[in-house]
């Protein structure tokens, strides 16, 4: 049985999509979260102010500013607290960096 090149492609193209979309979210059991206190020692470590502290997609996702008042948005991983998403926002909360592209 022969499968023409195009179905393969599309095949593991569809597969590795499928697998990017999965690294945006966590899938970690809720009693191997850190608690919310972790997070906000581990952002004031960081030198960041909290505004926020909320769930999406199952990962923590810190809004608050760095130490020089710069709005910024990030994405934890709840079990480790691993920076996965970093972003620095304007004034005007607007996105200025990229996916893990820690600047603090």
């Amino acid at each position: 049985m022969k499968i023409p090149l195009t179905a393969l492609l599309i095949a593991a193209s569809a597969a590795l999509t499928g697998t990017a979309r999965a690294d945006d979210d966590c899938f970690v059991p809720m009693r191997d979260w850190q608690p919310r206190e972790a997070v906000s020692k581990f952002a004031q470590e960081k030198g960041w102010t909290v505004l926020r502290i909320k769930i999406h997609d199952g990962c923590y996702e810190v809004i608050g500013q760095t130490a020089e008042g710069q709005p910024i948005e990030v994405t934890l991983h709840p079990a480790t607290l691993q920076v996965l998403d970093y972003e620095l926002r304007d004034r005007d909360h607007k996105r200025r960096e990229g996916r893990h592209g820690e600047k603090d």
